[in-house]
């Protein structure tokens, strides 16, 4: 019991240790955007100098930046997110129920080409990915560089492997006499899908659609390789970049900037917590 019980404490020293960790620079940002750039200055760490009339002061100097265009950046990146998240659902549910209800060494060797991509990481391709789409783009006569469906194109790529792996461990528990019934009722296969198949990966789905969502809200790389930094299309990671590069010594501006673009998905994390803890146990359970 002695033994269990120093286990216990040790263990709850260490999640502490790793929450301050994981947390401090998050509590940098958030505490200093209610400062001036010259208290950010003499105490980035305390409370000298926190003010809410300059938060909101920050907050109005941000946005209506025309550096930054704060309200651009934000839809694009909402268009972005949405347009992605919404056919990784779609297409990667069709994709899973066929490798799941398809036994075929085809079917198989797909479904280890989706893990395999997983392992590889994205430095490696970038390159090769941009010129791709470079020649692609000039073969069918659309720019896939420097537009909106190309990168959501490309996300759909890159966020197919985990959203085919988490969906396929789903979809192998839903029992099969379900869509056998579907068809003995005449439901075609896609009326199977949508009707019977779709709605019972809502759970899971919920939970893929979020951990992507917030890595493609965050991400930085491929938007700036796709989109470039100088160009009329920026998402928020970019337009921030952007904007510190305009104002290497306003720290309150930056980092008012930075929380800006962090809200988002913390608010929806915050709120969706229990539905993304819930999808992954039913689906570890499935």
């Amino acid at each position: 019991m002695e033994m269990k019980k120093h286990h216990k404490i040790i263990l709850t020293v260490l999640g502490i240790v790793v929450a301050i960790y994981t947390l401090f620079p998050f509590y940098l940002v958030v505490m200093n955007t209610f400062k001036t750039a010259n208290n950010i200055v003499s105490d980035p760490v305390g409370f000298g100098g926190v003010s809410f009339s300059q938060l909101m002061d920050n907050f109005s100097s941000v946005v209506n930046n025309s550096n930054f265009n704060f309200w651009y950046a934000f839809g694009t990146s909402v268009v972005i997110t949405i347009l992605a998240l919404v056919l990784l659902a779609l297409f990667g549910g069709m994709a899973a129920w066929v490798i799941c209800r398809n036994k075929t060494k085809w079917s198989s060797a797909i479904y280890m080409i989706f893990i395999a991509s997983m392992i590889i990481p994205f430095q490696v391709v970038m390159l090769p990915l941009i010129s791709t789409f470079r020649d692609v783009g000039n073969f069918v006569g659309i720019s896939l560089l420097q537009s909106i469906p190309g990168i959501v194109f490309a996300y759909c790529g890159f966020g197919g492997a985990m959203t085919v792996f988490i969906l396929t461990g789903f979809i192998k528990g839903i029992p099969y006499e379900l869509e056998e019934a579907a068809a003995i009722d005449g439901c075609s296969p896609e009326g199977t899908f949508f009707r019977i198949i779709f709605p019972l990966l809502t759970p899971v789905i919920t939970t893929v659609t979020i951990l992507n969502g917030m890595w493609i809200w965050n991400d930085y790389l491929l938007p700036s390789l796709m989109l470039g930094q100088n160009g009329k299309i920026k998402t928020l990671p970019v337009a921030v970049q952007a904007f510190v590069g305009s104002y290497v010594k306003q720290w309150d501006l930056i980092l008012t900037a930075a929380l800006l673009a962090i809200i988002p998905m913390v608010i929806i994390f915050l709120v969706a917590q229990k539905q993304i803890m819930n999808g992954m146990v039913e689906g570890a359970i499935k």
